[in-house]
Protein backbone atom coordinates (compact mmCIF):
# COMPACT_ATOMS: atom_id res chain seq x y z
CA UNK A 1 0.00 0.00 0.00
CA UNK A 2 1.22 3.68 -0.65
CA UNK A 3 0.29 5.04 2.81
CA UNK A 4 0.78 3.43 6.16
CA UNK A 5 -2.15 2.02 7.85
CA UNK A 6 -4.34 4.14 9.59
CA UNK A 7 -3.34 5.00 13.51
CA UNK A 8 -5.39 2.70 15.47
CA UNK A 9 -5.59 0.27 12.75
CA UNK A 10 -3.08 -2.01 12.96
CA UNK A 11 -0.62 -2.87 10.51
CA UNK A 12 -1.26 -6.49 10.23
CA UNK A 13 -5.01 -6.11 9.79
CA UNK A 14 -4.19 -3.68 6.67
CA UNK A 15 -1.95 -6.44 5.19
CA UNK A 16 -4.15 -8.96 5.71
CA UNK A 17 -7.34 -7.38 4.01
CA UNK A 18 -4.74 -6.16 0.74
CA UNK A 19 -4.03 -9.60 0.75
CA UNK A 20 -7.45 -11.05 1.15
CA UNK A 21 -8.93 -8.85 -1.04
CA UNK A 22 -5.51 -9.03 -4.26
CA UNK A 23 -5.12 -12.44 -4.19
CA UNK A 24 -7.51 -14.70 -1.98
CA UNK A 25 -11.43 -13.01 -2.24
CA UNK A 26 -12.65 -14.85 -5.80
CA UNK A 27 -14.46 -12.49 -7.44
CA UNK A 28 -12.65 -9.18 -6.12
CA UNK A 29 -9.21 -10.77 -6.99
CA UNK A 30 -10.71 -12.18 -10.75
CA UNK A 31 -11.64 -8.27 -11.14
CA UNK A 32 -7.68 -7.03 -10.25
CA UNK A 33 -9.06 -5.03 -7.21
CA UNK A 34 -6.00 -3.33 -5.69
CA UNK A 35 -5.90 -1.55 -2.20
CA UNK A 36 -4.01 1.59 -2.90
CA UNK A 37 -4.43 3.66 0.12
CA UNK A 38 -5.41 3.07 4.25
CA UNK A 39 -6.01 6.02 6.19
CA UNK A 40 -8.45 6.68 9.19
CA UNK A 41 -11.67 6.91 7.32
CA UNK A 42 -10.64 6.54 4.06
CA UNK A 43 -9.65 4.44 1.55
CA UNK A 44 -8.75 4.41 -2.60
CA UNK A 45 -8.63 1.21 -4.26
CA UNK A 46 -8.60 0.19 -8.22
CA UNK A 47 -9.55 -2.02 -10.51
CA UNK A 48 -7.69 -2.33 -13.85
CA UNK A 49 -9.09 -1.98 -17.03
CA UNK A 50 -9.93 -5.59 -18.47
CA UNK A 51 -11.66 -6.64 -21.62
CA UNK A 52 -13.72 -9.13 -19.52
CA UNK A 53 -15.03 -6.42 -18.01
CA UNK A 54 -16.48 -4.52 -20.47
CA UNK A 55 -20.18 -3.83 -22.61
CA UNK A 56 -20.21 -5.17 -26.05
CA UNK A 57 -20.05 -1.58 -27.62
CA UNK A 58 -17.46 0.51 -29.79
CA UNK A 59 -15.19 1.38 -28.15
CA UNK A 60 -15.77 -1.00 -25.44
CA UNK A 61 -16.83 0.39 -22.13
CA UNK A 62 -16.41 -1.33 -18.51
CA UNK A 63 -19.69 -2.46 -17.44
CA UNK A 64 -21.66 -0.66 -14.88
CA UNK A 65 -21.53 -3.09 -12.37
CA UNK A 66 -17.66 -2.73 -11.87
CA UNK A 67 -18.05 0.53 -10.77
CA UNK A 68 -20.62 -0.38 -8.42
CA UNK A 69 -18.41 -3.16 -6.57
CA UNK A 70 -15.78 -0.65 -5.92
CA UNK A 71 -18.37 2.12 -4.73
CA UNK A 72 -19.57 -0.80 -2.35
CA UNK A 73 -16.01 -2.52 -1.08
CA UNK A 74 -14.27 0.65 -0.97
CA UNK A 75 -17.20 2.37 1.27
CA UNK A 76 -17.08 -1.17 3.44
CA UNK A 77 -13.40 -1.19 3.73
CA UNK A 78 -13.43 2.78 4.86
CA UNK A 79 -15.92 1.56 7.32
CA UNK A 80 -13.65 -1.00 9.04
CA UNK A 81 -10.94 1.39 9.20
CA UNK A 82 -12.83 2.83 11.87
CA UNK A 83 -13.80 -0.44 14.17
CA UNK A 84 -11.80 -0.32 17.35
CA UNK A 85 -11.03 -4.65 16.76
CA UNK A 86 -11.05 -4.52 12.87
CA UNK A 87 -10.01 -8.12 12.77
CA UNK A 88 -12.88 -9.28 14.60
CA UNK A 89 -15.54 -6.81 13.83
CA UNK A 90 -17.47 -6.64 10.51
CA UNK A 91 -19.47 -4.79 8.05
CA UNK A 92 -22.33 -5.59 5.77
CA UNK A 93 -23.96 -3.50 3.09
CA UNK A 94 -27.14 -3.00 3.71
CA UNK A 95 -28.01 0.01 1.30
CA UNK A 96 -26.20 1.21 -1.45
CA UNK A 97 -26.77 4.03 -3.56
CA UNK A 98 -24.87 4.54 -7.40
CA UNK A 99 -25.21 7.53 -9.79
CA UNK A 100 -23.54 6.81 -13.26
CA UNK A 101 -22.16 9.85 -14.64
CA UNK A 102 -20.36 9.19 -17.57
CA UNK A 103 -18.80 5.52 -19.43
CA UNK A 104 -16.05 4.27 -18.24
CA UNK A 105 -13.45 3.34 -20.71
CA UNK A 106 -10.67 3.02 -18.40
CA UNK A 107 -8.98 1.99 -15.32
CA UNK A 108 -11.08 3.08 -12.41
CA UNK A 109 -9.87 4.58 -8.94
CA UNK A 110 -12.74 4.67 -6.32
CA UNK A 111 -11.95 6.96 -3.12
CA UNK A 112 -14.38 6.46 -0.08
CA UNK A 113 -14.81 8.75 2.72
CA UNK A 114 -16.29 7.51 6.03
CA UNK A 115 -19.54 10.25 6.26
CA UNK A 116 -21.00 8.68 9.75
CA UNK A 117 -19.40 5.73 11.20
CA UNK A 118 -22.23 5.26 14.51
CA UNK A 119 -22.98 2.40 17.13
CA UNK A 120 -24.56 0.41 14.48
CA UNK A 121 -24.86 1.87 11.32
CA UNK A 122 -21.54 3.70 9.05
CA UNK A 123 -22.24 5.30 5.89
CA UNK A 124 -19.77 6.22 3.43
CA UNK A 125 -19.35 8.40 0.09
CA UNK A 126 -17.34 7.31 -2.61
CA UNK A 127 -16.14 8.94 -5.95
CA UNK A 128 -14.94 6.47 -9.16
CA UNK A 129 -13.19 8.31 -11.61
CA UNK A 130 -11.20 7.07 -15.00
CA UNK A 131 -10.01 8.13 -18.17
CA UNK A 132 -10.11 6.80 -21.85
CA UNK A 133 -6.86 4.65 -21.80
CA UNK A 134 -4.01 5.06 -24.93
CA UNK A 135 -6.13 2.91 -27.26
CA UNK A 136 -9.15 5.03 -26.87
CA UNK A 137 -7.53 8.45 -27.41
CA UNK A 138 -5.44 7.06 -30.53
CA UNK A 139 -8.77 5.72 -32.30
CA UNK A 140 -9.90 9.41 -33.26
CA UNK A 141 -13.17 7.68 -34.41
CA UNK A 142 -13.68 6.02 -31.17
CA UNK A 143 -12.52 8.81 -29.20
CA UNK A 144 -15.28 11.02 -30.76
CA UNK A 145 -17.96 8.24 -29.52
CA UNK A 146 -16.56 8.24 -26.06
CA UNK A 147 -18.17 11.32 -23.66
CA UNK A 148 -15.22 12.30 -21.03
CA UNK A 149 -12.18 14.32 -21.14
CA UNK A 150 -8.54 13.47 -21.78
CA UNK A 151 -7.92 13.90 -17.87
CA UNK A 152 -9.11 11.63 -15.04
CA UNK A 153 -13.20 12.47 -14.37
CA UNK A 154 -15.72 10.59 -12.51
CA UNK A 155 -17.84 8.31 -13.72
CA UNK A 156 -19.80 7.73 -10.77
CA UNK A 157 -20.79 8.52 -7.22
CA UNK A 158 -22.22 6.49 -4.71
CA UNK A 159 -23.03 6.39 -1.22
CA UNK A 160 -23.37 3.41 1.24
CA UNK A 161 -24.75 2.43 4.32
CA UNK A 162 -23.10 -0.48 6.46
CA UNK A 163 -24.00 -2.65 9.29
CA UNK A 164 -21.36 -2.47 11.68
CA UNK A 165 -20.72 -5.62 14.23
CA UNK A 166 -18.12 -4.37 16.49
CA UNK A 167 -16.30 -6.43 18.91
Amino acid sequence: MSEDAPEGFPDDAASFVQQYIEQEHGYLSWLGTQVNEFEDGRVVMTIPYDEKLTNTTNPPTVHGGIAATLIDTAGGIAQRTMLSDPMNGGVATVNLNVNYLRRAAGDLRATAEVVRAGGSIGVSTVTVVSRPPERVRENDEAFERWQGTTDEEAVATGQGAYRLFRD
